[in-house]
Order: structure tokens, then sequence, then C-alpha cells
């Protein structure tokens, strides 16, 4: 495979097919049937489709990316003025690209691999409405990301209360290639007020789905022994306004 092909469909395996076609009960408008607001699966991506899908990303798009860092403010600690009052923004490492501008490097490479056009396929977005039940505007964002050993994203909601778009929430679809370097990488999110479930993220030809804001974390990303070099777990995010005139493919 030289290129993405057009339509998100075509990387499908059966299972994944199936839930496009909304023929999967079980695995479609779950975000309506109930108050959830995460899912992850695993195999919805054929495993050749998704090996080819990493080589691309990596002999591509890897070289164009540029690193998001967020550290750890050092007032977080030293500007204290009572015990348990300490406050922790979003802290992140990865390698990102947000294609932002048609002329940067990663934006070229994206276009010139077929990513770009697939990530704004019909099935892309029917993909995620189909799963989550929701109707959602077809105008998404996409970026990509690349997580290395030790690359995470700290405690953070997705909150944006002063955007007018998606003050009220919005749907976050990420699909997921990873290698066999990896030894762990986990989601750990909200339930009840809890830090207190996770999810491994770390799987080759994932779909996890998210309908923001909760709270959550990416854990720093483990090599297996010895290579640390090689290990990269890569994720095509598409973020959604959630249409609120009406539900989705259920």
């Amino acid at each position: 495979m030289r290129r993405f092909p057009r339509e998100f469909a075509d990387l499908l395996s059966p299972r994944g097919q199936r839930i496009l076609d909304g023929k999967s009960r079980a695995e479609r408008g779950l975000f309506t049937r109930s108050n959830r607001y995460f899912a992850n699966f695993s195999n919805l991506i054929r495993r050749e489709s998704a090996d080819a899908c990493m080589r691309l990303l990596d002999e591509h798009l890897y070289d164009s990316l540029s690193i998001e860092q967020s550290r750890i403010p050092p007032e977080s600690i030293t500007e204290m003025e009572e015990n348990y009052t300490e406050s922790l923004p979003k802290t992140i490492h990865i390698k990102t690209a947000f294609f932002r501008k048609r002329n940067a490097r990663s934006y070229l490479a994206a276009e010139r691999i077929g990513l770009l056009r697939m990530m704004r396929s019909e099935s892309f977005s029917l993909f995620a409405e189909t799963i989550t039940g929701l109707k959602l505007n077809r105008e998404l964002g996409v970026q990509v990301s690349c997580y290395e050993p030790g690359d995470y994203a700290g405690p953070h909601n997705d909150h944006h209360p002063e955007d007018e778009l998606f003050k009220d929430g919005f749907v976050d679809f990420h699909v997921m290639f990873t290698n066999n370097a990896v030894a762990h990488h986990y989601l750990v999110y909200e339930e009840k007020g809890h830090l207190s479930k996770i999810v491994d993220i770390n799987v080759q030809g994932g779909v996890s789905v998210y309908r923001l804001p909760f709270w959550h974390y990416t854990t720093p990303l483990a090599a297996k022994p010895g290579r640390q070099k090689e290990a990269r777990r890569w994720l095509l995010l598409g973020t959604f306004q959630i249409n609120t005139g009406g539900a989705g493919k259920t």
C-alpha cells in the first residue's frame, strides 16, 4: 500500500464493516442508549492494512512532526501557600501534526500519502456517527500524533467553555496503530468522580471514541527492554462538533 485508501471503510475488518453498516447492534448508538461517554475497540482494522498504515506514517510523516510539550510549572509547588491546594495544568509530551497550514511539511506529506483525504472521507465520519448514535458535523478537525517511550498526556478534561462550537461537548474519534516494540500504554479516565477506569490503548488497528469533556490521562508509553528506539504508537484523531438537531444512525 503506497497511499491511504480514499475511504476509511477500505481499511476495516469484517467486524469493523458490520459496525459501519449498522449491523452490530451491541456496538452502535452507544452514547444515545446510555450515559456512556467512552468506548474502546480492538481489531476493527484488518491487520495487514494496519501494518501498512503504520509503515506509511513511519516513512512519510514522522520526520515532519513537531514536538508538543508542556512541563509541570515549578510555581505549582513554589507558590503554594497552603497544603492540599495544589493545581496542575495540562502537561504533555508527544510528537504531533495539527494540519493548520497547507504549506507546512506535515500537511504536504499527509496529502501526498492520501491521509487527509481518508480522514475527511464519508465513511470516517459515518463510522463515528454510527458507533456513537450522535449526529455529527462533517466539518471535522484532524490531527495526527505519535507517542514514543516516555510520551504522555497528563490529567485534563478537554472542556472549552469559551468556544461556542464545543462548549457543550464534542466527539473525538481515535484510530490507533502500534508496533510490537511497545510494552504498554494505557488510558485512565474518570468514573463516579474518581480516576478509576483504565483501558489498554496499545492495540494495532483499534478505535476509541470519546464524548468530551471528562477527566482522563494517557500514561507514559513504555517500550519492551532493548527496543526503546523502535517503540511507537500512532493516533489519527478526528474531532467532531455534535449536531444537536438530531441523532445519528442507530
